[in-house]
Formats: C-alpha cells, structure tokens, sequence
C-alpha cells in the first residue's frame, strides 16, 4: 500500500498513526473490544442517577414535618402534656436544642410517608385555619426534601396557649422563693 502525507498525518491504505488515532487502528494491535462496559449486568443501561436505592430514615421525616409545622404563625407548641411537660425540663438544660420531633410521629415506607402531629396553638387564631396551614407547608417540606408522597397529615390540638399562661409562669416561680 502506498503512504500519502495528509495534514501531518502518515496514512498508509486504513492505518493512521498521530495524535488521536484509534487504539485499534495503530499496527500492531489488535481489534477493539466492543462489549459496552457492564453488558449483560443489570441497570448498567440505566442512567446513573436510577442506579440504586435511597432510604430515608423515620427521624429525617420526623425532623422536616417538625420544622415545617413551626413555622407556621399560631402553632405555639407540639407535643402531648407529658410529652410537653418532659420536653421543658430537658428543654431547660442548657446543652442542645428543644427537640424539633417533639409531637411528631410518622410512618416512611419506600415512597410514601403518614404523619401524625400534636399541636399547642395560641389562644384567638382559627384553629381550622392554623391545621390546614400546617398541612400544606408540612406537606411540602416533606415530599420537597424527600421525595416522598405524604399521604396524610393528622393534625390533633391538645392545647391552647392562654397569654396569661406566660405570667403565670412567672409568678409561680416568685412566690415560690421566700
């Protein structure tokens, strides 16, 4: 076969040599090995991102839908009144924070959650209002962060924060100390 010089490059009939030639097309080695990478094990087709499983832990859901139904302006507190009641003990301990999952509990299967929240509201706002409020912002936090489809939110008030009861905290504590 007949060499030509071509931009640089020395062909001689299919052959290249240079800069960027094909492994398979320089002398001397032999054919490409064209089996794609993965073949025949499953999800190598996949794209990378589907490849594999997440799981979301109950305290991840129980953390987000906490914050999420804090936020909401009339929520005053969560928890149950022993729940509440052991929480502001601990509350008043100087090391860490209030819990954020006090008052939630949920259930997190694969790709759906249920949550189940107890809720302190102030004293004067539309209890109806505040729950629907909760719902949707805990709703989207949730399915947001995680990916999962809330499926439910269970709201139960048990209480209601009376402004009074802020003083009367106050005055126990005086009359108390002699």
């Amino acid at each position: 076969m007949a060499s030509q010089q071509t931009g640089g490059l020395t062909t001689s009939g299919l052959t290249t040599t240079g800069p960027g030639t094909p492994p398979a097309a320089v002398p001397g080695r032999g054919a490409p090995d064209l089996t794609p990478v993965g073949h025949g094990r499953p999800g190598a087709d996949e794209p990378a991102a589907t490849r594999g499983k997440t799981a979301i832990a109950d305290l991840v859901v129980v953390k987000i839908a906490g914050i999420a139904a804090r936020e909401i302006p009339g929520v005053h507190d969560m928890g149950g009144g022993l729940s509440r009641t052991i929480g502001a003990v601990r509350d008043r301990v100087p090391v860490g924070r209030p819990s954020v999952g006090r008052g939630v509990k949920v259930e997190v299967g694969e790709v759906q959650t249920a949550i189940d929240l107890e809720l302190v509201v102030e004293y004067g706002v539309s209890i109806a209002d505040v729950a629907r409020d909760v719902r949707e912002n805990v709703v989207s936090a949730v399915e947001r962060t995680t990916g999962l489809e809330v499926v439910e939110v269970n709201v139960t008030v048990n209480d209601v924060h009376l402004p009074e009861d802020d003083q009367d905290d106050g005055r126990t504590a005086e009359t108390r100390v002699s």
